[in-house]
């Protein structure tokens, strides 16, 4: 049966022994191996009951038994939604209920709070613990370790991502087979992956960047990844030597460039870092080849879209931008209010269009719509403009979209919560410089009549329906927020006014 996203990132490798995951532990797991499992747990997935296109929300800790998951999914033709770990309950009935989920796996920590959610909207629960174990890998190894791939087409949805909307209300982008595979499919060619590479995986597998970038490149070169559950700078430092590239979040480099111990020479044998997620600040680009020898590889990418851009590989890699359109992908600078392509060298939305834009909004018609023309440009709402050289930067971002340590935070989820907070009148939160997570959260507030908010308190209370990449890292308060003759919110102001917050002394 035809399945190409399946059949392309791992039934390729059917029955290869070479390795595909080395682990924290030094064991490694081989591809055959990883195919394996990944049957035995669609088996697990069918038997409950799923059918092609039914959704599978997964809430877990990175593993290889998650990444598994994921293959199984594609291999039983559902549709995978990876939720970040750090979401609380009541995020996440949100998208369960959206989504309208056949199963959730989460930790087994979590199921007190899940089960009567998941119950409630009629979705089965498994658990699936970081160190592999819990009820989905226990029925799993009871199955056969051969599955017959479900037939699908690259039309067909592969995944969904939600990503937060400006109103607050996350909005679930449908990316298709074709969109994930052409995206890998050109990555790998644009960076030269081939199955000698070892990648140094340190992302998380619940964001588009670990999971559909760094992964998908892996398994489309046929490479191994050095897969590792999260940013540790002593084991990055210790198995450095063993990779030849590395995906990362601006953060990354800033760690690394604050350890003497990462040297030119420990960086020897590494051909490639890229980085992405968030803005790589231009002092970090020259900091970084000072000391190593080569230039980081900054692109651009969206969760509605993958990757758009790229700084070549061969060739001038340009701080402070992120490189050319990516082959297929054809992007211009509009003017915000008609539309209109701009000239070269002005201040625009960048608009993207090619294979690797997703299908539209999960039953958000009217979104999709505003959104996504019907030529087919996607509005990212992201501000940019094309040099005389043809290099595209990313000079602000509409919306407001805050982008911190490489996780999107949208400012109205966040107000919502604030305003609701005792003394509060309202809130305006912002992004400002931060040197560690290129930008951090701080909420300004301003106090009802008489009352004095008690920001401690505040930071405690929004703990529960706040993810911890969300809070604010300071809250201010003010008198009065700067508005316009339409009453609207100048956050321009506020950012320029708190901008220097975290700056170093």
């Amino acid at each position: 049966m035809a399945n190409p996203l399946y059949d392309t990132l791992f039934g390729a490798h059917a029955g290869r022994d070479a390795p595909f995951l080395h682990l924290s532990d030094g064991s490694t797991v081989t591809y055959a191996g990883f195919l394996a499992q990944a049957a035995q747990i669609a088996h697990v997935l069918t038997g409950l009951g799923l059918q092609p296109g039914d959704r599978v929300a997964v809430q877990v800790h990175k593993s290889p038994q998650a990444l598994a998951l994921c293959a199984a999914c594609a291999q039983a033709g559902l549709v995978f939604l990876p939720l970040n770990t750090a979401y609380t309950t009541d995020e996440l009935t949100y998208f369960i209920e959206n989504s309208g989920a056949a199963l959730v796996v989460c930790d087994a920590a979590k199921t007190g709070s899940l089960e009567p959610v998941a119950e409630g909207l009629g979705a089965k629960v498994e658990t699936l613990n970081a160190d592999g174990t819990g009820s989905l890998t226990d029925k799993a190894a009871e199955q056969p370790d051969q599955f017959d791939t479900v037939d699908r087409s690259e039309d067909d949805l592969a995944a969904f991502l939600y990503t937060s909307g400006t109103t607050g209300r996350s909005k679930g982008a449908m990316l298709t087979q074709a969109n994930l595979l052409s995206n890998a499919q050109t990555l790998v060619k644009e960076w030269q992956f081939t199955a000698d590479d070892v990648l140094l995986h340190a992302l998380p597998i619940f964001h588009t960047h670990g999971l559909f970038v760094a992964t998908n490149v892996t398994l489309v070169a046929g490479g191994s990844m050095i897969f590792m559950p999260g940013f540790d700078l002593e084991q990055i430092l210790a198995q450095m030597p063993r990779a030849t590239t590395m995906m990362g979040v601006p953060t990354f480099y800033t760690r690394l460039l604050d350890d003497d111990r990462f040297t030119r020479e420990a960086a020897a044998h590494m051909r490639l870092f890229i980085s992405g997620s968030a803005p790589l600040l231009a002092e970090t680009h020259v900091q970084f080849e000072g000391r190593t020898g080569q230039r980081i590889l900054e692109r651009y990418g969206m969760t509605e879209t993958n990757m758009n851009t790229s700084n070549p590989y061969d060739g001038e890699r340009r701080a402070g931008t992120v490189g050319f359109p990516l082959p297929g992908v054809e992007l211009k600078i509009t003017d915000p209010d008609t539309g209109a392509t701009l000239p070269q060298g002005e201040v625009g939305v960048i608009e993207v269009r090619g294979p690797n834009v997703f299908k539209g909004y999960w039953q958000m018609p009217e979104k999709t719509a505003a959104e996504l023309r019907e030529d087919g440009f996607f509005i990212t709402g992201d501000l940019g403009q094309i040099d005389a050289d043809g290099y595209v930067s990313i000079v602000g971002r509409g919306k407001d979209l805050i982008i911190s340590g490489g996780y999107n935070i949208y400012p109205k989820e966040v107000e919502l919560v604030l305003d609701e907070q005792p003394g509060v009148l309202e809130s305006a939160v912002i992004g400002v410089p931060h040197p560690d997570f290129g930008e951090t959260v701080v909420g300004v507030l301003v106090p009802q009549k008489g009352q004095c908010p008690d920001t401690d308190a505040i930071m405690e209370t929004i703990k529960g329906p706040l993810a911890r990449f969300k809070h604010p890292r300071r809250l201010v308060v003010i008198d009065s927020l700067p508005r316009n003759t339409m009453g609207k919110v100048q956050k321009n102001i506020l950012r320029d006014a708190y901008k220097d917050m975290f700056a170093p002394t």
